[in-house]
């Protein structure tokens, strides 16, 4: 079985030339290169090795070069006959999930979510539009929330302006779960608790809590003991509401400030980092209205404090 699949240009992207993708499935248990031969009787063996050798051929959408790889029914084997096959490699970002309408990846500590006055490039949302545009220079990317600069952790970005602002304009019902982790210092005595404030801002950018609901937006976390060891405390948080540094406050406000978050009261940073994580982000997909489910493992550097 064969589908072909060619995406044309539009108008102004003369200097873009589509990608032409063959799709094949197999139907039985056999190695990449004799199907690619039983499937391609048009095209010369020496051609067929070529497409392998230069990452134009993808099971299961990951590239391969290995003509013995095994393929079995239910695989999935494309062949680019314009260019390679591109794998996004970033070694402060990983692509978890890609579709034509999204994208979520896991961002490092100390990138930016989006530019600022001062840094335009070297931020998440720069390094994912050069990766979508190198496929398809239509293509635009839309930031659909943040993460500080500090924190790590799960952000989905759009594909298509559609799909931002159905997350945009109902994201308290379409994200069902946004869970952290954070290592606070001290030892948390309460095995859970709820934290509820107002949170407003200074002119230096600082954000804090007041009980007048006139001077700031209703902030609501919820959070549960891990585990605590040397002098620290493993939380999992949940998220009522977004706000601006958010955690980080309510944290102060229980006087178990996050470790390494010096603005906010920690006194020490024994990993050179936030510790702060958007561990788990689970949604109502925007076009597809599919329930999407990610999660990371608990960082390393995190586990060995509470070790």
């Amino acid at each position: 079985m064969q589908k072909r699949n060619q995406r044309k240009p539009g108008a102004g992207d003369r200097s873009f030339r589509p990608d032409v993708v063959e799709t094949y499935f197999p139907q039985e248990n056999t190695a990449l290169l004799p199907f690619l031969i039983a499937s391609m009787p048009e095209r010369k063996r020496t051609t067929i090795k070529e497409l392998l050798k230069h990452n134009q051929v993808a099971v299961n959408d990951r590239p391969v070069t290995q003509f013995d790889t095994e393929l079995g029914k239910g695989d999935t084997v494309k062949v680019n006959l314009t260019r390679e096959f591109r794998v996004f490699y970033h070694r402060r970002m990983q692509l978890v999930y890609e579709d034509d309408d999204i994208i979520v990846v896991n961002k490092g500590y100390g990138l930016l979510s989006m530019g600022t006055d001062r840094v335009k490039e070297g931020t998440a949302y720069s390094i994912l539009r050069e990766y979508v545009k190198w496929h398809n220079p239509r293509t635009k990317l839309f930031i659909v929330h943040r993460l500080d600069r500090d924190t790590s952790g799960l952000m989905m970005f759009a594909k298509n302006e559609e799909a931002k602002v159905v997350m945009q304009h109902n994201w308290n019902n379409m994200v069902l779960n946004r869970k952290y982790l954070a290592v606070v210092e001290g030892k948390v005595d309460e095995p859970e608790g709820v934290v509820r404030s107002y949170l407003a801002e200074t002119s230096q950018y600082e954000v804090y809590s007041t009980d007048d609901p006139d001077k700031g937006q209703l902030a609501v976390t919820r959070y549960r003991t891990l585990k605590c060891k040397n002098g620290y405390t493993l939380l999992e948080v949940e998220l009522d509401t977004g706000r601006k540094n958010q955690i980080r406050v309510h944290m102060k406000d229980i006087k178990h400030p996050i470790a390494g978050d010096r603005k906010y009261g920690a006194k020490s940073s024994p990993i050179h980092r936030l510790a702060l994580h958007a561990q788990t982000l689970r949604f109502i997909h925007p076009v597809t209205r599919k329930e999407m489910n990610f999660s990371t493992p608990v960082p390393a550097s995190f586990a060995k404090m509470v070790k």
